[in-house]
């Protein structure tokens, strides 16, 4: 904890660098992925502060649009599709992911019931070998049922009918760096 101390303790000692950004933030793009600590998007995107407005959920989950009960999650895609205007969303899984994993081995869940009703919104269970450390297939499958899912949002619907919004499908490789993308043409995941 100290070493994350010590830097937060002279991150501020640059006002000049974070001046602007009080005047408000205006990003192209809604990045949806794991609460993962190996995941960093403005590591891997190379954003800014101010570029990129972040939905991290466990398993990079976008849960069924519903009016009856609201969440979280959709209050934070409609905040950035209506009120911030994204251009593009962008959900990025990744590999060695513990969510996905658990999915795909179908681990008991008893002990950490938030964790197990959380990951029920994944349906359909992702598909995958089990003894796939990176579980590239589950999770790649799994970010294209998200970006499918995504679709159910009025506000996203409407703006992709609209030609003002493009969904994109990224794959993460922790353990290289590598980043992939979906291509509907051929159906695979390939480098960006």
């Amino acid at each position: 904890m100290q070493p994350l101390i010590d830097n937060a303790r002279t991150f501020g000692q640059r006002p000049e660098e974070f001046a602007k950004l009080a005047q408000g933030q205006s990003p192209q793009v809604l990045f949806i992925t794991c609460s993962d600590s190996r995941v960093v998007p403005a590591l891997i995107t190379g954003a800014r502060p101010g570029q990129l407005f972040e939905l991290r959920t466990a398993g990079n989950i976008v849960p069924p649009h519903t009016s009856l009960h609201p969440t979280s999650e959709a209050a934070t895609i409609e905040y950035a599709v209506e009120v911030l205007g994204v251009r593009d969303i962008v959900v990025c899984g990744h590999s060695h992911c513990g969510a996905v994993g658990a999915l795909v081995r179908g681990d008991d869940l008893t002990a950490v019931p938030a964790v197990r009703d959380w990951l029920a919104h994944a349906t359909p269970r992702p598909a995958g070998a089990a003894e796939d450390p990176e579980v590239s297939e589950g999770v790649q499958a799994h970010v294209l049922t998200q970006l499918l899912r995504l679709r159910s949002y009025p506000c996203v619907e409407r703006k992709l009918t609209e030609g003002r919004l493009g969904l994109h499908a990224w794959y993460y490789e922790v353990h290289t760096g590598a980043v992939r993308t979906h291509r509907p043409q051929t159906d695979t995941f390939e480098s960006l």
